[in-house]
């Protein structure tokens, strides 16, 4: 068996779960996420824990069923806790500032980058070089990131350009003059 899938997820109070066939609802004191999970992946609820099952030994049971338990134990961590992707901007005129959900971004173009946030998305800018986004869906929290990222990804030169903050940059030496 799985050593991810086996693990029950254990449900922390306040967070409530609706499963109908295919489809669990996830609702707790941040918000609600729901998903369809895949068909041969049985979902059930055995008090304060989620146990995911798998009908037998086939190589796909067993990659879906690590995949559904690790996606539904990170919709309960959403719902009750969030997520949070920090990154930051280094260069030399670069910033960033944020109204409403539109993310604006001065990289070093002749026109500043606009980002609309989706819904469920928030962005704190401090100091005009460190963004820190905050969601509740991991998934789409990565995906804006990665987007924001790539408006600028970091150079290996002088490491100029957004980069996530746990992430080392491997600089490269310039052209010596001999």
């Amino acid at each position: 068996m799985s050593r991810v899938g086996r693990q029950p997820i254990q449900i922390p109070s306040g967070v409530q779960i609706a499963l109908n066939e295919r489809h669990i609802l996830v609702k707790g004191p941040k918000g609600q996420l729901e998903w369809e999970y895949p068909a041969p992946i049985q979902v059930r609820q055995d008090g304060s824990e989620l146990l995911v099952e798998r009908p037998d030994d086939s190589r796909q049971n067993r990659t879906l069923h690590g995949t559904t338990r690790a996606l539904i134990q990170n919709m309960v961590t959403g719902v009750s806790n969030g997520f949070m992707r920090k990154l930051e901007i280094t260069g030399v005129g670069y910033r960033a500032s944020v109204q409403g959900s539109t993310m604006t971004l001065e990289l070093g173009y002749s026109h500043p980058v606009r980002y609309e946030l989706p819904n469920g998305i928030s962005a704190e800018v401090e100091k005009n070089v460190s963004i820190t986004l905050q969601g509740i869906d991991k998934q789409l929290l990565g995906e804006v990131a990665a987007k924001v990222r790539s408006f600028r990804p970091p150079e290996p030169y002088k490491g100029k350009g957004v980069k996530y903050a746990e992430e080392l940059i491997r600089r490269k030496v310039g052209k010596k003059n001999v």
